[in-house]
C-alpha cells in the first residue's frame, strides 16, 4: 500500500474528532519533550521521542475509537504511522481536519 492509500485508511481510522484531539496533544507534547530533552541535555531520553504520543494516541483508540479499532502501526507498521501522525498533526493545524 502506498502512503496517500495508508494516509486514506489511516484517517477513515481517526474519524471521531476527539480521538484525533487525543493524538493532537499527544503530538504537542512530543514536541515539548523533544525541545526539554534538548534544552536540558538528557540525551539518554532521545530513544524516548517517538513513543511520547502513545499514551494519547491508544487512549483515544479506547475511548472514542470504533470497535476493533487499532493504532495504525499495528497494520503497516512503525515508520508509516509515524509519518501520517505528523501529516494529520499538520493537516489540523492546517484547518483540513476538525478536532471538535
Amino acid at each position: 500500500m502506498n502512503m496517500p492509500q495508508y494516509y486514506k485508511d489511516y484517517l477513515d481510522n481517526h474519524s471521531n474528532p476527539k480521538c484525533r484531539l487525543l493524538h493532537f496533544i499527544g503530538q504537542w507534547v512530543t514536541i515539548f519533550f523533544t525541545i526539554g530533552v534538548i534544552y536540558y541535555q538528557n540525551w539518554w531520553l532521545i530513544p524516548l521521542i517517538p513513543l511520547v504520543v502513545y499514551p494519547f494516541a491508544i487512549s483515544g483508540h479506547r475511548l472514542f475509537g470504533e470497535k476493533g479499532d487499532k493504532p495504525s502501526f499495528t497494520k503497516m507498521g512503525y515508520l508509516q504511522a509515524k509519518k501520517a501522525d505528523w501529516l494529520m498533526f499538520f493537516d489540523i493545524l492546517k484547518g483540513k481536519l476538525s478536532i471538535w
